[in-house]
């Protein structure tokens, strides 16, 4: 039933000549229009990226921030490109909320030091097991309780941002840095189509080389579009420990992708 106490949406027809107005005329109020429109969006966007964050950054401060995000979209959006605008705003939005959340540094250095720890340590496991550790093995291997572990994957789950100066490998000599594997947008690049095709191959390789629950939650995460939380209830375990299991889906697969030459023995 339709709740009479809510505004109707605007026609297509309507929102085309917001577009019209604002980009030839400048006209304020049709940019306001468009802003009010397109604004669930942000909320959207905000809930997904909020999704494994602390619980100290709050929804509605990701909100603020993706709103700038959607502003920005707006301003710079060209009519004129066969895309659609949610499509461009999409991007814009996410980028704003993630500027902000590495503006403020909310991660401790503890934390990022104990995922470098379990990194190493599940990258020397994998390497002598040629196989993916389980969350048992790597705990024995790392001298600590099951429980600690468990609970450090959850702390560690929040590092879904990293430094550009953040050196790959600290323990070596001339490390590169994360900074060092951005592409240059202007950089001519004949073998990118190729590399990204194969660059796909090991990855769909090394998925189905994860544990039965690791590759179903890595699944439904990013090929179904599922929340942590639908995929607890699908599993029938709690978000937190969905999360759990994705960080260490995550370093797993980072570490076989960083293997050199990728080999898939």
């Amino acid at each position: 039933m339709t709740d009479p106490t809510r505004a109707p949406e605007p026609a297509a027809a309507d929102i085309a000549e917001y577009w019209r107005r604002f980009k030839e005329d400048g006209d304020a109020a049709a940019r306001e229009a468009l802003i009010l429109h397109f604004s669930p969006l942000v909320k959207f966007v905000a809930g997904r990226v909020g999704v494994g964050l602390p619980r100290n950054v709050e929804q509605s401060d990701l909100i603020s921030y993706g709103m700038f995000g959607l502003i920005d979209a707006i301003d710079k959006f060209d009519l004129t490109r066969n895309i659609k605008f949610e499509t461009y705003a999409v991007n814009r939005i996410k980028g704003a909320i993630l500027d902000e959340l590495r503006a403020l540094d909310w991660v401790p250095r503890s934390v990022r030091a104990r995922a470098r720890e379990i990194q190493r340590s599940m990258a020397e496991l994998g390497h002598s097991l040629q196989r993916t550790p389980t969350e048992e093995e790597l705990a024995e291997h790392m001298g600590v309780p099951l429980s600690t572990l468990q609970d450090q994957l959850g702390e560690i789950s929040t590092l879904g941002f990293v430094a550009l100066d953040e050196l790959l490998d600290p323990g070596e000599r001339g490390s590169s840095t994360m900074g060092d594997l951005v592409a240059d947008p202007k950089a001519i690049d004949p073998g990118g189509s190729y590399e990204d095709q194969e660059n796909r191959w090991f990855l769909g390789d090394a998925i189905n080389r994860l544990p039965e629950r690791e590759r179903l939650v890595i699944t439904l995460y990013y090929y179904e579009g599922m929340t942590l939380s639908e995929i607890g209830e699908v599993l029938g375990v709690t978000e937190s420990r969905i999360c759990q299991i994705h960080t260490k889906s995550v370093m797993s697969l980072r570490n076989r992708m960083m293997e050199p030459g990728q080999k898939t023995t």
